[in-house]
């Protein structure tokens, strides 16, 4: 895919600028997220299929905007399949989630970019309460940011012909502000590191292409690390792109879902390093403005199995604008 290029007149930034300012917010971030005491589901931000794989140019910065929701009524605990839904006021309550956040890149070189991905989130349900009373929390995200290294590009001439768009990320993850006292919180809330690399390749007729996406997820405060990996397919055409894949979460230990009273959903016990595993489906479609290169996407991922998570089915959209640059 083409790399997002586009000019701003008389507007420059320097890199020492955004070097202090990212590493300010950075220090008043881990100042101000208090001691984790996690309980809850993996949650950390990550564009959808490989988007990372592709840089900004040098000294471009892309502003990114991300809305996503999701809304479970089924729990798969300990394998076993619960429903949790709660019919009250004429509504119905499951596992609900919303969530937005700012997707911040920056071209350092031709083949480094910065990135940095921090918002708010907020999940409330009935159904593991006494008396189905509702229960929430709001907070700031587990905020996520990195370096980008694009190993190759499939553009290049220098390379083979079937050599893909290759980028490894060295990412971090730091604890967001939501309360963890409540199950199924939005995020294991832990300090972490993951490496990532990310490919995307055309091949076969005008457009067609697939992509990869693998991490490795360090949890420093859990020691429940999570292993993701996601293949897929996309499909350009004229400024469009579709893509559906495959995504399989799977965090190496931790300690199952229980409940202390069989068949009452309200006496759960949900554990500190809780092993979730799912995998999912994921869709979505994008067009890319000829002439300012704006990107507006949708994307959704649909959980179809698993272990310790909820059957969440989880929508979204996208704004990305590319600003200066080379």
């Amino acid at each position: 895919m083409n790399r997002l290029a586009t000019k701003l007149e008389g507007r420059e930034f320097p890199l020492p600028a955004l070097v202090g300012r990212f590493t300010l917010l950075t220090s008043l971030l881990l100042i101000a997220a208090p001691a984790p005491t996690v309980l809850g589901s993996e949650d950390v931000a990550q564009r959808p299929f490989a988007y990372w794989a592709d840089v900004p140019t040098e000294g471009q910065f892309v502003v990114g905007m991300v809305y996503e929701q999701s809304k479970s009524y089924t729990i798969i605990a300990n394998g076993q399949y619960t429903g949790i839904k709660v019919r009250a006021e004429g509504e119905n309550y499951g596992i609900d989630i919303r969530q937005g956040y700012l997707a911040l890149q920056y071209g350092i070189t031709e083949r480094w970019a910065a990135d940095l991905e921090v918002g708010g989130t907020t999940v409330g349900w009935r159904a593991f309460s006494p008396g189905n009373q509702v229960q929430s929390t709001i907070g700031l995200m587990d905020v996520s940011f990195g370096a980008r290294y694009q190993i190759f590009n499939e553009a290049w001439g220098s390379n083979a012909p079937w050599m893909p768009t290759l980028t490894f990320r060295a990412g971090a993850v730091l604890p967001g502000t939501y309360s963890q006292s409540i199950a199924f919180a939005p995020g294991f809330r832990s300090a972490a590191i993951e490496p990532e690399f990310l490919a995307r390749k055309h091949f076969g007729w005008p457009g067609l292409g697939a992509y990869g996406d693998a991490l490795y997820r360090w949890n420093m405060t859990t020691e429940n690390d999570n292993i993701i990996v996601v293949v897929g397919f996309f499909q350009e055409f004229k400024g469009w792109e579709l893509d559906a894949g495959y995504e399989h979460l799977q965090t190496t230990s931790g300690g199952n879902i229980t409940f202390t009273t069989a068949g009452d959903v309200s006496s759960i016990d949900y554990p500190r390093d809780v092993r979730e595993i799912s995998d999912s489906i994921q869709a979505g479609f994008s067009y890319t403005t000829s002439k300012r290169h704006w990107k507006y996407g949708f994307h959704s991922r649909i959980v179809v199995a698993g272990n310790n998570t909820d059957m969440k089915p989880w929508f979204g959209g996208s704004l990305d604008i590319p600003i200066g640059g080379k």
